[in-house]
């Protein structure tokens, strides 16, 4: 692994570290913590995808971020009664 992708990959640990401690800490916005916990499946995504693993990428990207992400939103709604029955 060349230097230029090991410093990516410490990057993106890094803000993958960052944004779940946001996802745990944002105890007063929900939404907020929803979004840091889809943009760290988002950047665990691009570091399988570096890593060379595009397969787990792919599956990633759509179930932890994409389906994850709208599910916690859809349900965040269904109980703040923004949703109808």
């Amino acid at each position: 692994m060349s230097i230029l992708m090991s410093a990516m990959s410490l990057l993106l640990a890094a803000t993958m570290i960052i944004a779940a401690v946001m996802a745990i800490r944002g105890k007063r916005s929900l939404p907020i913590s929803i979004l840091a916990a889809g943009l760290v499946s988002l950047l665990a995504s691009v570091l399988f995808l570096i890593l060379a693993a595009p397969d787990v990428a792919m599956t990633e990207a759509a179930i932890g971020s994409g389906l994850t992400t709208f599910l916690f939103f859809f349900v965040l709604g269904r109980i703040r009664g923004d949703g109808h029955d």
